[in-house]
């Protein structure tokens, strides 16, 4: 139970990742706090991880977790990425329910209450869903939509389309994914896999209040590569079948070849086609190795057993 907790009301835990978000600190708690003072029927905590930052985040932190003893502060020891940050919030959040949101406000506080609403009425995983990506670019909407089509036909473990971490999970829910060990971690993936009973509530995506963007397009890709590496080995499959369709055809085209020189003679050789078999074979192997290669690091990874995070220290106002 949180100190200031009173012992008739449940806690609702926030889990707020941020990495170099000096410009958007001071704006989230002004939105925040009132949203969260105004649920009368619980208590709450906001869970601030700072990831590493370079800028005065922590120090913006700091101030505010002392004027605000429901406000703590996690200081992990460097950056180690958003689905470490919001990982290591999740295992100190204290709630019976808690909610992980983005520190730029794109997912808006007001949703909150509604979310909450949806957890009394039974409901223990109540996702926030995008009803349109307008506030993206048009390459990033298109990328995102390919991406949710792509990892749900490759994955047994399907994704909503359009719902991210935003959202609200129950004590029991948090508790089964704390007993999910692996290192590379792929959070959305995490959050679909441990089910439960889910209800959804659509609301409109705002632009960035502040700041800009953490993921470039790079780390975008690798992300999605991420997921599905995580959840599905379609993709070892897939070249199975690849190699399997290729060796069928060369296995033809061998019997062609046969064939004509036993009607025709023996042709003149083709240089540019020998080429061009050469290294469009050698261009699949090198994928084929590639898609291994990713398989064969995430195993050496996870098996080196690191933590996910490491805490520098804990910041927290005193108790009066």
């Amino acid at each position: 139970m949180h100190p200031d907790q009173a012992p008739d009301k449940p806690l609702l835990s926030l889990v707020v990742p941020f990495y170099n978000e000096s410009s958007a600190i001071a704006h989230f708690f002004q939105r925040i706090t009132p949203i969260l003072a105004a649920l009368d029927t619980l208590d709450y905590e906001i869970v601030c991880i700072n990831d590493g930052s370079a800028d005065d985040t922590l120090a913006q932190l700091i101030a505010i977790a002392e004027r605000d003893s429901r406000v703590r502060v996690i200081d992990l020891s460097r950056n180690f990425g958003k689905e470490a940050a919001l990982t290591a919030g999740l295992n100190e959040a204290l709630g019976d329910a808690v909610i992980p949101i983005d520190a730029d406000l794109q997912d808006p506080p007001e949703l909150i209450p509604r979310l909450v609403e949806q957890w009394r009425n039974g409901y223990e995983v109540v996702l926030a869903k995008r009803v349109n990506r307008d506030s993206d670019s048009y390459l990033k909407r298109k990328t995102a939509q390919l991406f949710y089509r792509l990892y749900n036909a490759v994955s047994d473990i399907k994704l909503p389309d359009n719902v991210g971490d935003f959202r609200l999970i129950d004590r029991q829910v948090l508790e089964a994914l704390k007993q999910l060990p692996e290192n590379r971690r792929f959070m959305k993936g995490l959050f679909a896999w441990v089910g439960f009973k889910t209800a959804t509530v659509e609301y409109v995506r705002e632009a960035r209040s502040a700041g800009e963007t953490k993921f470039s397009g790079w780390r975008l890709w690798n992300f999605a590569l991420e997921g599905i590496t995580s959840f599905s080995t379609v993709p070892l499959r897939w070249w199975t079948y690849c190699g399997s369709a290729i060796s069928l055809f060369a296995f033809i085209y061998g019997l062609v070849i046969i064939f004509k020189t036993l009607i025709h003679g023996i042709d003149m050789p083709g240089y540019a086609s020998i080429l061009t078999v050469v290294l469009f074979l050698g261009g699949i192997q090198l994928i084929g190795i590639g898609v291994l290669g990713e398989y064969l690091g995430r195993t050496y990874l996870e098996s080196k057993g690191r933590p996910i995070y490491l805490i520098r220290r804990r910041y927290q106002k005193a108790e009066d």
